[in-house]
């Protein structure tokens, strides 16, 4: 079991790059009407606390939740994460937003929505930060891969809290829109990359067997 400095500042680092808090602060400022505080603040700790939830059942028995409960490969889950990625970036390329908020009644539902897809997973707990969390637990023990999650979602939830400055910032200089357009654009593109990498896998597979 490694409990090192480095190798905690490490893995969080892996972690932190692949959830990327940058595109969760844009995601959040694409709303519309735009979020406040309070809706900032509830979407970003019940998203980081789901996915905490479930990187954390990863880390303790994921390879048995996976292939012999399920029956599902890693690359199934690169390939069904990429396309609802993918029709996420779609909708902000095509309407400069990535959700438009509902009446205030279904507010709560929606959020609460939102808050597990696409935000808890895949786009924070998708199929990278799953993988590396099961990596981690094989490596160095399910109590060094614990603490690396909750390090890099204790960082991914102050940043997501800085959406709503971000945003005003943005919303005075008239930078929102287009910046919302190249964020659907990279989702796209790391969606297909993605379901590519998924397919690369299966096909590999398939043709071992």
């Amino acid at each position: 079991m490694e409990f090192s400095a480095a190798r905690i500042l490490q893995n969080t680092l892996y972690f932190l790059a692949l959830i990327n808090p940058a595109s969760k602060i844009l995601f959040l400022s694409a709303f519309d009407p735009p979020l406040n505080a309070r809706q900032t603040f509830e979407l970003s700790w019940k998203s980081n606390l789901a996915a905490f939830l479930m990187l954390s059942v990863f880390s303790l028995c994921g390879q048995i939740i996976l292939r012999n409960i399920f029956h599902i490969e890693i690359y199934a889950l690169r390939i069904s994460g990429g396309l609802i990625l993918f029709f996420t970036g779609w909708m902000a390329v095509r309407e400069g937003r990535f959700f438009q908020r509902q009446a205030k009644e279904s507010r709560m539902a929606d959020f609460t929505e939102i808050s597990l897809i696409p935000l808890a997973a895949p786009l924070i707990a998708g199929p990278g930060t799953i993988t590396l969390s099961l990596t981690l637990a094989a490596e160095y023990g399910q109590a060094h891969t614990l603490l690396i999650i909750i390090l890099a979602l204790l960082v991914n939830f102050a940043l997501m809290i800085a959406a709503l400055p971000i945003n005003r910032m943005l919303l005075r200089i008239h930078l929102e829109g287009p910046l919302i357009r190249i964020t659907g654009l990279v989702v796209a593109t790391v969606a297909i990359q993605m379901i590519l990498t998924g397919a690369t896998e299966w096909l590999r597979i398939t043709l071992e067997k």
